[in-house]
């Protein structure tokens, strides 16, 4: 059985999955909620499309990718997860990843923002590359999209946690929704 939160515990949680109080209020003003795939539901709805304005504020709380995210929140703890990767190690490529990074942030004055749970370090120093050639209106609606999907991911986190209050927040499951569905 699934416990969903309510109102200011639901809205807080709904916070750690993307920094944006209207999608937030939005979301948790719908509640109760009779299933984690109703609340996934509500959450997607409500984030598409984010408004510029709203990536801005979201993307406040997001570290880069390949820096170690600092912090204790459940938001800092939700990075640490989704950037582990079998090739974190590769000193060669967290350099390339860093100065793709830095040349990013000179392209659209804002870090570079993917989905990285389930990727390789490869896999996202080449979409960063791609990217890098897009214009800025169609690098902000994927990044809006990425904002959307990493909410989704963790909020499927929580609500395994919600069905089961013994899986401790690190442990959930790096790139899994409720349902067993790849992102």
């Amino acid at each position: 059985m699934t416990t969903i939160p309510v109102g200011d515990d639901l809205r807080t949680a709904l916070l750690a999955c993307l920094a944006v109080p209207r999608w937030a209020d939005e979301v948790a003003g719908h509640a109760p909620y009779a299933s984690a795939a109703e609340l996934l539901e509500a959450a997607r709805v409500a984030a598409t499309p984010l408004p510029r304005n709203e990536i801005d504020q979201a993307m406040a709380e997001h570290p880069r990718i390949g820096e170690k995210p600092t912090g204790t929140s459940p938001a800092a703890g939700f990075s640490r997860t989704e950037q582990a990767s079998v090739d974190a190690d590769d000193t060669d490529l967290a350099a390339a990843i860093a100065d793709g990074n830095r040349v990013y942030e000179e392209r659209f004055d804002r870090v570079f923002l993917i989905r990285a749970a389930g990727r390789s370090r490869r896999e996202i120093l080449a979409e960063l590359r791609r990217r890098l050639a897009l214009d800025d209106d169609t690098e902000a609606a994927i990044v809006g999209s990425e904002l959307r999907d990493i909410a989704l991911l963790r909020l499927g986190v929580l609500a395994l946690q919600w069905q089961d209050d013994s899986v401790p927040e690190t442990d959930a499951p790096d790139a899994r929704t409720p349902s067993g569905d790849s992102r």
